[in-house]
């Protein structure tokens, strides 16, 4: 090979390795820009208790299909308290939510396991139907929806190997989080088999929600949001009945929400009433924690959602606002 073609090897090699380069750099800060890129997701709970609500849930879902958002997260009561928690509705419920396409996250709600035992709902065993929603709604590491999402579960730890349906994900590098928090107290108070089962799950729930936080501190999140379904009774007495289920939990979320500093959501439904609010107050200020945020989603009769904007370069992170789907609007006439 002549001199001349030696040369020319030789600046090729170092072309390429210049362009290499070039795009390597390129590359990086298009990848640290994506994570400050704003988004959407969608909120949904406690909907198709009857005939109407049913007929207007695909109504629901073409709305959110036609929007821009990211995922979706429905935060239980897939069905009425009173209605039969049988296989045939869990089925149908989980093809309904295959239909949305985005990624659908389900948290689980008491009218699918803790009130099952009710005579109306069919008298079942509430944990053995919280095993089937395991069984057909946590399956792998991926959401529901034609598009997916990977989500990790707690169940990936040996200790809480039973507790798939306690997820998280991170998008953009915004942390959330899925908790087995249901309405009926968190099923505490019933009976002695419904204590055992709370207390074990209570102790999974509030480590996971802890561990949560501490890898969005790890990852610099710039905010969490936290996803129940129970509301926790925030203006409730610790010692009222419908609140005992929840103090622990709502101590320790007090307590991250203080140390974390930057802005924590919790979203949660059961009392079907729309709302944004700071109801978490410090035990020692007995101020409102002012870097945090309640969302209640639509819930029955309202079939409806609730659009949430992320900006993670403004202060507040997150942004709410009501999607009334015009089709299922209540004739006032």
């Amino acid at each position: 090979m002549g001199k001349r073609n030696y040369q020319i090897v030789f600046f090729s090699i170092v072309s390429g390795l210049v362009l290499s380069l070039s795009t390597f750099a390129q590359a990086e800060p298009t990848q640290q820009n994506s994570n400050n890129r704003k988004f959407s997701f969608a909120l949904i709970g406690d909907m198709q208790y009857n005939a109407e609500e049913e007929a207007k849930f695909p109504n629901l879902i073409r709305d959110i299909n036609r929007s821009d958002v990211a995922f979706t997260v429905h935060d239980g009561d897939i069905k009425s308290g009173s209605s039969r928690c049988d296989n045939e509705l869990f089925t149908r419920r989980f093809n309904e939510y295959q239909t949305f396409v985005a990624p659908f996250i389900l948290v689980f709600g008491d009218n699918e396991w803790t009130d099952c035992h009710r005579p109306a709902a069919g008298g079942f065993d509430p944990i053995e139907r919280l095993q089937k929603l395991r069984e057909l709604f946590t399956q792998g590491d991926r959401s529901l929806g034609q598009r997916t999402l990977r989500l990790t579960r707690q169940s990936n730890d040996p200790q809480f190997s039973q507790y798939r349906e306690n997820v998280r994900w991170v998008y953009r590098n915004v942390t959330f989080v899925g908790l087995n928090i249901p309405g009926s107290n968190n099923n505490l108070g019933r009976t002695p088999e419904a204590d055992a089962e709370y207390r074990e799950r209570n102790t999974a729930t509030i480590a996971w929600m802890k561990q949560s936080f501490e890898q969005a501190k790890r990852l610099n999140s710039p905010g969490i949001l936290l996803i129940i379904q129970a509301n926790p009774g925030f203006e409730l007495a610790p010692t009222h009945p419908e609140r005992t289920g929840y103090n622990d939990f709502l101590a320790a979320l007090e307590a991250e929400t203080i140390a974390f500093k930057k802005p924590v959501v919790l979203v949660h439904g059961d009392s079907h009433n729309f709302r944004i609010d700071k109801p978490l107050r410090g035990k020692v200020s007995q101020r409102r924690l002012e870097n945090f945020t309640r969302v209640e989603t639509f819930g029955t009769p309202d079939v409806h959602w609730i659009r949430a904007q992320v900006d993670p370069r403004d202060p507040n992170v997150f942004h709410f606002e009501q999607r009334i789907v015009q089709k299922n609007l209540v004739n006032q006439q």
